[in-house]
């Protein structure tokens, strides 16, 4: 069982950074892939960003490529987002979400196996 708790939400105004962090407990494998969803009003929940178990394993959507990176710290067990050029559409709930193993790639948002309760993320003036 991994549990996952996000953190490092807020409200920010356009063109403002935040970075997001998703506290991992014990992996113990090493072949899994990490992913940020998120989820606007009225919307289905959308991959943002996935890590695989090789750096060189990345997606972005394209809505955030160039603006958002994900990356990992082993020895923490934490995963981070940092979001730049933040933008209005960029509002929503973000979840950390891992497959263990890893099976596809990008993982799928309904194939994930552990998910984080979310943070909330809001863009306004």
């Amino acid at each position: 069982q991994v549990q996952l708790v996000e953190s490092g939400g807020g409200l920010v105004q356009p063109g403002g950074s935040l970075r997001l962090s998703c506290a991992a407990s014990r992996f113990t494998r090493s072949d899994y892939a990490v992913g940020w969803f998120r989820q606007a009003p009225g919307k289905e929940r959308e991959v943002v960003a996935s890590l695989g178990n090789y750096e060189s394993l990345i997606h972005y959507a394209d809505s955030v490529k160039g603006r958002f990176t994900i990356s990992r710290d082993n020895a923490k067990n934490t995963i981070y987002l940092q979001m730049n050029s933040l933008k209005p559409d960029d509002t929503a709930v973000y979840f950390c979400a891992a497959q263990v193993p890893i099976r596809s790639w990008p993982p799928p948002e309904y194939d994930m196996d552990y998910w984080g309760k979310g943070t909330q993320v809001t863009v306004s003036p």
